[in-house]
Formats: structure tokens, sequence, C-alpha cells
């Protein structure tokens, strides 16, 4: 269902009845939304323990409640109901997460807190994660590099798993859907004394689905994975505890590309976490973390006659030792120092050689109370490097409470992304057509090659222009935000926001091959902002009603494009057959890929004396453009564009005997779909599900 501006005011103020009640599972603690509201912690945003409410940075919260809610069983489900927050396809069927306008590259991905890996084109693939066993999902928004370094140049997000509960629990969950989708999680927990530990398995399934059905090929083909996480957690005495977790993933998808080809392809991932802490008084705790993990991912095709056509691997490692220590110097100041290494290597087809990255770090920050209304926070990274310049990565923020109701904040980072393997050791022909990628390290030995061979006839570039490192992308992140909480029951914000990205790392032809065809490789060119507003607010009438909503603005544009229409450089032919015109400054719409507006709007609804929970949950896109069709090298207003959306789900789920919950849902009511431009929204997708707890 395609919406203009004006019927998308209608479904957005939609309400619907909808769901949120949970029960206590053995847990002892008292669950009521108005106290979790008020005691919502957040980790990730200063690497300590602090109160959402209170923090002086743009960050959210996803809760455990408002997860099951949804009947979500996927990561990518759940951070495209989020204000500013956008999954997009890749070309591998995979989906990233776009923040803020900026790509699924420039955004860290952390489970628990330690770095995911796996990003073969630079999209980090949310479809890999399961959110069956996730405790809270924790969302940082703008340059988070001062703790976290390479990739958090947009902000972090990071997913934070269960850990095992007082007594024995467990959970036994199954959904079914359309498309023959099956999603099982089985999770077992056991603690007591100063013993605990836990299991969780779940296994997902899909027959895949077909969006154009006039190839031969599928949109998304059949696939099975399997996701298993165990976490050990021992208490040696009152000051020292230990954690280890392990999480293996791994994948199997039948990949038929045409009559005459057919293949497999395999993912296979590991984790392992030990976290160690001690408490030395009331005042210092130390922390030392070992963090490993693999990804590897091998594809192959083979023809009818059984020859192998192709085949590629992706074996990627890290390993990362960290020691960190807090002094909290009163209730109101505290201190956090630490320091580690960071291990990563690849193998990789059409790679030059078996990269190796060193990078050991170290960071300082405050966090303090200036007086009772202003909370002030300062903090720097330092990054050494065996491939790249050395990065120096300073933030700092502020929050200034006006009165009990009323809060302004403000914050300014630095962030940075390193040039990945792939931009560096690319050495790939397309065997088919006949092109060229070489990465920036690879080029200076690539090309006398190629010349050698006779496959080059013009050098555009010479060679000599890449003697020098490519440089990491960096930006500069601002934002400016307002809170109001009105009562328990009334809550907004606003946030403004801009990245200002440079050294932004894109393709570029180097030569022209005798075959006709290019050689392409990576430089340092673009100069790039994205700009624009996020509103949030919510309403709890009573304990029954609870409604949210959220809207983004961005505006995201190229400078040098900018300053090509404001000089009247761009043209366009605006219809066959006629002369072209010159563009204005108005006619420039900016980045591909980006809509201009972003909204959602949940309602959730419980009736109490029927045991029964219902939810309504609506997203809208507006218009976006993904390539240039009047050829002028950018997009403009006179462009084809992608047109706005809406999507609807809703989810009902009853109560029986305080353990027993089936469930019913649709996601996509309306049923839409555009077979030609959007591979990762299949049409709608009706589900039932069955939740014991024991």
């Amino acid at each position: 269902m395609s919406l203009n501006k004006n019927n998308f005011l209608f479904y957005f103020f939609l309400l619907n009845t909808v769901f949120l009640s949970a029960q206590e599972l053995n847990t002892g603690i008292k669950d009521s939304t108005s106290v979790q509201d008020l005691d919502e912690v957040i980790i990730s945003a200063t690497r300590t323990e602090r109160q959402l409410s209170s923090l002086p940075l743009p960050a959210q919260i996803v809760s455990k409640k408002d997860i099951q809610a949804s009947n979500s069983v996927r990561l990518n489900d759940i951070l495209n109901e989020q204000t500013g927050l956008i999954t997009i396809p890749d070309f591998g069927g995979g989906e990233g997460i776009q923040l803020q306008g900026l790509d699924s590259q420039y955004t860290l991905m952390l489970i628990d807190g330690v770095p995911m890996i796996g990003r073969s084109a630079g999209t980090f693939d949310l479809n890999r994660l399961t959110v069956g066993n996730i405790k809270q999902i924790e969302i940082v928004k703008g340059a988070s590099s001062s703790l976290y370094g390479s990739e958090a140049l947009g902000g972090v997000i990071n997913i934070i798993t269960e850990r095992p509960k007082n007594g024995f629990n467990g959970s036994l969950d199954y959904r079914i859907g359309t498309f023959n989708t099956g999603d099982l999680n089985n999770s077992l927990s056991y603690k007591k004394g100063k013993f605990g530990i836990s299991t969780f398995i779940n296994r997902y399934c899909s027959d895949g689905y077909d969006l154009d059905k006039s190839d031969a090929l599928k949109t998304v083909d059949p696939f099975y994975n399997y996701t298993f996480n165990s976490k050990i957690s021992y208490y040696l005495n009152a000051k020292t505890d230990i954690y280890l977790s392990g999480r293996f993933y791994t994948q199997n998808q039948d990949y038929i590309p045409s009559e005459t080809l057919s293949g497999e392809a395999d993912v296979n991932e590991w984790n392992a976490h030990l976290k160690t802490s001690h408490k030395y008084n009331s005042k210092w705790h130390s922390y030392f973390e070992f963090y490993a993990t693999r990804y590897k991912a091998d594809e192959f095709l083979d023809e009818n006659n059984g020859n192998r056509f192709s085949e590629s691997s992706f074996n990627q490692f890290l390993v990362r030792p960290e020691f960190r220590t807090t002094f909290k110097l009163n209730d109101i100041t505290s201190f956090i120092t630490g320091f580690g290494l960071t291990h990563e290597t690849l193998n990789r087809t059409d790679f030059i050689e078996k990269p190796v990255f060193n990078s050991p770090y170290l960071y300082a920050q405050y966090d303090g109370n200036l007086n009772e209304n202003i909370n002030l926070i300062v903090g720097l990274r330092y990054d050494d490097h065996n491939k790249y310049a050395s990065q120096l990565s300073p933030k700092a923020a502020i929050r200034y409470e006006l009165t009990k109701k009323l809060a302004i904040k403000g914050s300014v980072g630095y962030g940075f992304k390193a040039p990945d393997f792939r931009q560096l050791y690319f050495d790939f022909t397309n065997s088919s057509v006949g092109y060229t990628v070489l990465g920036y390290n690879a080029l200076t030995t690539a090309i006398p090659r190629l010349d050698t061979q006779g496959e080059i006839r013009t050098l555009v570039i010479p060679v000599s222009e890449f003697e020098n490192d490519l440089k990491p992308e960096s930006s500069v992140a601002y934002n400016f935000g307002i809170d109001y909480n009105a009562s328990s029951k009334f809550k907004l914000s606003l946030n403004l926001f801009r990245n200002d990205v440079e050294n932004l790392i894109d393709t570029r032809v180097i030569a022209n091959k005798t075959n006709g065809q290019n050689v392409f490789s990576y430089y340092n060119v673009h100069k790039v902002y994205t700009q624009g507003l996020e509103f949030n607010s919510s309403w709890k009438p009573n304990n029954q009603l609870k409604i949210s909503g959220g809207y983004q603005l961005l505006y995201a544009k190229d400078k040098e494009a900018n300053e090509a229409f404001n000089n009247g450089n761009v043209f366009a032919r605006l219809a066959p057959n006629t002369p072209s015109v010159q563009l204005s400054k108005g006619d420039y719409f900016g980045l591909y890929n980006r809509s201009r507006h972003m909204a959602n709007l949940k309602v959730f609804y419980t009736f109490e004396e029927l045991g029964l929970t219902s939810n309504v949950r609506a997203t809208y896109r507006s218009k976006y453009g993904l390539f240039d069709s009047n050829n002028n090298s950018y997009l403009d207003v006179h462009d084809t564009f992608v047109k706005g959306y809406a999507i609807i789900d809703l989810a009902l789920n009853k109560t029986f005997f305080t353990n027993y919950q089936i469930g019913f849902g649709v996601d996509n009511l309306f049923h839409f779909r555009d077979t030609q431009n959007i591979s990762n929204i299949a049409g709608r997708i009706i589900y039932g599900k069955l939740n014991i707890q024991f």
C-alpha cells in the first residue's frame, strides 16, 4: 500500500487496540510499567550504569517487554520500528541498519558490550541475530569513537542478552507463519548461591520467497540456521565475580541463481567472552575482559554436469583483551579509564594477501555533576594502528535541568571508521563482464601486472597517487536535545542532529582495460553531511493503554554536489527529445536511499479481565531515490523515486493458567510490496505462536 503525504497522516495517527502485559517468571521483581520507566538503566552510552532519563546523550532502550509484545523473531524487525532507524537490504540478501542517515558500516554492533564481525561488503546483516534471549537493546546515536573506536562513527547498538536468574527457570517458544517460516526458542536457567548457568537454543528456517516471478531467481532462497548461547556466572566472594559466555551461529542456504547453476552458502560464527570484575572498595572497581570471535562464510556454485563454476570464502578472526577501572569519587562524580588491544585477520578469496590488523588503544572519561542541575561527560580515546594513521577521538556532553520536568542537553563528538580489509586488499576481476576492482594497497602491484599481461589500454590515475595510506573516514557529530516529562504518564523529547563526514571512501576509475571495461579502486574524496531532527513521545493514561510515536526529518547531502547545483553546473533533460535545462539549488535531493521523512506509531492495550493483550505498530517511510535516472550523476527531484509506504503490524496474545500463552499476528497487514526496488519486504505475513514458561 503506497501512501502520499495526505493519507499518511491518517495512518500515522491511527489508533487501534494493542498489547503490553508481561508476567513475572519467578524473579521476585516488581514489574509495573511506571517503575520500569523510572529505573531504565543504560550501559552502552558511558560504559557505566546510568539512568536513561538523566543521560546527556541521545540514546534509547528497547525493553524485553516491547520485544515480547511485538512477537518479533529477528533483530531487524525490532530496529525498523525505532525512530531514526531503517534497515536497508544489500545485494547479498542481508539487511543493515541506517542510523541518522548514515550507512550500516558506520554503526558499531555489539553483543553484551563486545564487537561483532562479518561485514563481507560493509554491511552487518541483522538477520543473523535472534531476539529470543535479548534482555534489552541499547541504541546510542552520534559519534561514539571516544569509547569504542572504529565503526562507531554514527553510533552504537548494543544487544544485551539474558543472564542466569535465581532458581530454575525455563521457556519454550514456537512461532510458525507464511512462507513456512518457523522460529523455535528454548531457554533454561538455574542460579543458586554463587553459581548460575543458562542455555539458549534457537532454530529459524524459511522456504524463502520470490517477489519477481518473471525470472528463475528467488528473492530469498530457502535457509535454516541455529543459534546456541550459554552463560556461566560465579561469585568467588562478595567482591569478585567471573562471567563466561559462548555463542555459536550456523546457517545453510540453498542457492539457485539460474537454471544451469546451483549451490550452497554456509555461515559459521562463534563468540567467546570471559569477564572478571573486582570491587576493591566503595570507590574502586576494575574489570578484565578477554573476547575472541570468528566469522566464516563459504559459497559455491556448480554447473549441471557437476563441474565447479565458482567458489568463495570469507574467514575473519578477532581477539581483544581489555582492562578498565572505574573510580567513583562520590555519588555524583566518577572516572573510567581503560586500555586494550584489537588483533584482527581476514583470509578471503580475491585478496592479495592475508592482512593482519593490530590496534592498541586507551581511553578515559569523566562523568560528574557540576551542581545539582548540570551533568557533564568528557571523554577521549587514542587508537594506534599498524596500517593507518593514529586516531584521537574526543567527546563532550552536557545536560542542564531547567526544572524537574524540563531539561536541555547537547553533545559533540568525533568518530572514525578505518578502511576495511576489502578497501585495502581486494584483487577481483569479474569473469563474465571483465571489470576489475582493486584495493588501495593492492593497486601498486596489480596495475603493473595487468599492464604486462596486455590488459591495460589507458591509465587514468597515476599509480604514484596511491603511495600514501588511505585515510580513515571521520565525522564530527553534533546533537542538541530537549526532554520534557510532564508527568509519569506523558513524556516527549526532541533532538536536533548533524553529522559532518570527511574522507568518505568511494570508488573511482583507475584505468581503462583493452576489453572495454574499467579498473576501479578506492580513494578518499567526498565530504557529506546528514542533519535533521528526531521527535519521540509516549503517553500512558492508565495501566491498560500506552501510546508512543516518533518522527525523523532528514537531509543527507554531498557538499561538492551542493556546490555544483549552487554554481549552476548541473543540467538535466526533463522530458524525452527536449533540450537539457539548468538545475538550481532546490533541485538537489541528496544522497541515495535516504528518505526525508520517517515515522512510527505504537499502541498497546491490555484487556485484564480476559488475560488478553494486543498491539498495533505502524511505520512510515517517505520517497527515496536509488539511482540517477536522468544521467547527470546526481540525485535530483526530477529523477525516478521509490514511492513512500507504510507498514502496519498487529499482534494478539492470550494467557492461560499463568504460564501458557498463545499468540496470533499479522505483519504488513495491507500486503505492501515493491517487487522492483525493495527486496526485504515480502508482503503480508500471518503467524501463530505458542509460549510455555516453567
